[in-house]
């Protein structure tokens, strides 16, 4: 299927849905972040869909370009940053905080390298075969990609919740397919992707809600003793 401005708004319109019902699932304030990545997508989803309808002269260019400028924002320079952080908020146990910490501080660093280059240099936008083609001659380097990698999926992988390894598995998989597929395209079709498998956060937040609270006051608890200790 080729991507397309009404794939986007439906894609939207769904994950919309179903990012409230993972928010309600939400049980504690640390939890927040993360239960907001699936409304954060959609919403970044319908935002692509007017950089398409300005692709296809059907608005004025300049939506177009702001749209593109948004879209990229999100998926190139806060992605790496907000996934590892959200994560780590979630986490129980100090010792998989502390493993996470650097995956934060990568996509931190690459949050501000991205950033600079999305000043600096211009943002180039077309229609591709399967998707939209952003193009910047900092954010779309080799190095830039596989720190992008490293950065979203590698804190998934030290997590203490079997349902987020999964994730970092799907994920790390589609990032590598789309890289190798559609490097151009690469920006476009792997948020739309991430966007789809965000899903697997509110069976997620769904299966573990009656875990997660209890977790979080005995690992306090713990805390509290060993430093009374």
């Amino acid at each position: 299927m080729c991507f397309s401005a009404s794939a986007n708004f439906v894609a939207s319109g769904v994950l919309g849905a179903i990012g409230v019902a993972t928010i309600v699932q939400v049980k504690h304030r640390r939890e927040l972040l993360l239960g907001s990545v699936p409304c954060l997508f959609a919403l970044h989803q319908f935002v692509e869909g007017f950089v398409w309808l300005g692709l296809e002269h059907k608005l004025p260019e300049v939506v177009a370009h702001d749209a593109a400028a948004a879209y990229v924002l999100y998926a190139q320079g806060i992605i790496p940053f907000l996934l590892p952080l959200s994560l780590m908020l979630i986490e129980p146990t100090i010792r998989r905080r502390r493993r996470m910490m650097g995956f934060v501080v990568l996509g931190g660093l690459l949050t501000l390298y991205i950033l600079w280059g999305l000043i600096a240099y211009p943002l180039q936008t077309s229609m591709g075969m399967n998707g939209i083609v952003y193009l910047n001659q900092i954010s779309t380097t080799t190095m830039v990609a596989v720190l992008y990698v490293i950065a979203t999926c590698g804190a998934l992988f030290f997590s203490g919740f079997r349902s987020l390894v999964v994730l970092g598995v799907v994920n790390l998989v589609g990032l590598v397919v789309v890289m190798l597929v559609r490097r151009l395209e690469f920006t476009s079709i792997w948020c739309f992707y991430a966007a789809v498998v965000s899903v697997i956060l509110y069976f997620f937040f769904r299966g573990t809600r009656g875990v997660r609270p209890w977790e979080y006051f005995l690992k306090a608890k713990e805390a509290v003793s060993a430093l009374r200790s």
